[in-house]
């Protein structure tokens, strides 16, 4: 059987990283072996956001590497549309597999839709109910095209039922879970994230931002920063990875030189999956707009403030972990002082999700 994986962005280097050390295993123990063969499109081009992955987390190197990481969502979509195609038509493979929800997932579903390649998701069902959200359509559209649907958790096979998708419907867990559980202790060994930050553990909190509906609007990253001045001190301070779309805004804003200057705020490069597991681990606190980095702080069992008015993890907020606070710099201010450890969550199995998902194919 031959695979063609689609990844572009963070998260999909992680669930990639556990589905193509699972299809290891199986040709190891198998006779009929599963070929594959990836396609990066480039969506996430910065060295440190694409390259750096693909070395922490040991992925295959890519058969195609892919240029489409600038533009608007519809000229960067078309631009993935047609190279993929050309790729899939010379490849023909017997499935191809995407992840998430990202544009190169939709493009992705799209081409090998056209050309009837069967569509392989993985973290199916997922909704915010915000169409908004550009990840929100290629949710929706993507779940409806695929011919195998992978569900992470129970109220993402509950969202597909509902839509009269009930055909080929697996819950398998979250094979974000099972790279928690593996790099989770990795880090441990190898990072050395802490100390080359004068860092302690529990001793600061870590932030991340970057999606459009914040970054696009200015009284959203205002809001975000202003809590951020307020909740950083010198002895607590916040980390900020800064995501390159973040750079691009706050400096827009005016907000750039506020944010450098204060000493209760940490400004750091992207970091690798490695070193960013070990700040999620050893953080007091998570202040995110990621959907993957709200999942990853209960895994590793930090509190978490979502910066978002919804979230497709809702479990995360019933179990008491997670808060929503949206950008209002008041309500970020209150989450953080009532800020507390949750319960245990029943939903993301047991670390062998990427392992169920090639036993099924």
């Amino acid at each position: 059987m031959k695979i063609v994986t689609i990844v572009g962005a963070r998260p999909q280097f992680i669930k990639a990283a556990m589905v193509s050390r699972a299809i290891d295993k199986h040709n190891n123990a198998n006779s009929s072996k599963i070929e594959e063969l990836i396609i990066h499109t480039g969506q996430h081009y910065d060295e440190n956001m694409s390259r750096i992955f693909f070395s922490d987390l040991r992925i295959p190197q890519p058969s195609w590497q892919l240029q489409c990481g600038n533009g608007s969502h519809g000229e960067m979509t078309g631009k993935m549309l047609i190279e993929i195609e050309k790729i899939l038509l010379k490849a023909m493979p017997d499935q191809v597999l995407v992840y998430g929800d990202t544009n190169s997932t939709l493009a992705g579903t799209l081409a090998a839709s056209k050309l009837h390649i069967p569509v392989i998701h993985i973290e199916a069902g997922l909704r915010s109910f915000n169409k908004m959200m550009p990840e929100e359509t290629n949710r929706i559209l993507t779940d409806h095209i695929a011919s195998f649907l992978f569900c992470p958790t129970s109220k993402a096979r509950e969202n597909l039922s509902r839509e009269g998708i009930t055909e080929n419907v697996f819950q398998v867990g979250d094979v974000m879970y099972d790279a928690a559980l593996l790099f989770g202790e990795k880090a441990e060994k190898k990072s050395t994230i802490l100390s080359s930050l004068g860092i302690k553990s529990g001793s600061f909190k870590l932030c991340t931002f970057h999606r459009e509906e914040n970054t696009n609007h200015i009284e959203h990253v205002t809001g975000i920063i202003k809590a951020l001045l307020t909740i950083g001190t010198v002895n607590s301070p916040v980390i900020l990875p800064l995501h390159p779309r973040t750079h691009t805004y706050l400096k827009a804003y005016n907000l750039l030189q506020a944010v450098q200057e204060h000493p209760g705020i940490h400004l750091i490069d992207p970091v690798g999956y490695p070193d960013m597991v070990m700040l999620e681990k050893h953080a007091s606190l998570i202040l995110t707009d990621s959907g993957g980095i709200q999942k990853e702080a209960y895994f590793h069992q930090t509190p978490c403030i979502t910066l978002r008015e919804e979230t497709e993890w809702e479990e995360t907020v019933l179990a008491g972990w997670n808060q929503l606070a949206g950008t209002d710099t008041e309500r970020i201010i209150s989450c953080y002082n009532n800020s507390k450890i949750g319960s245990y969550i029943d939903e993301y199995g047991s670390g062998n999700a990427a392992d169920k998902i090639i036993s099924y194919l």
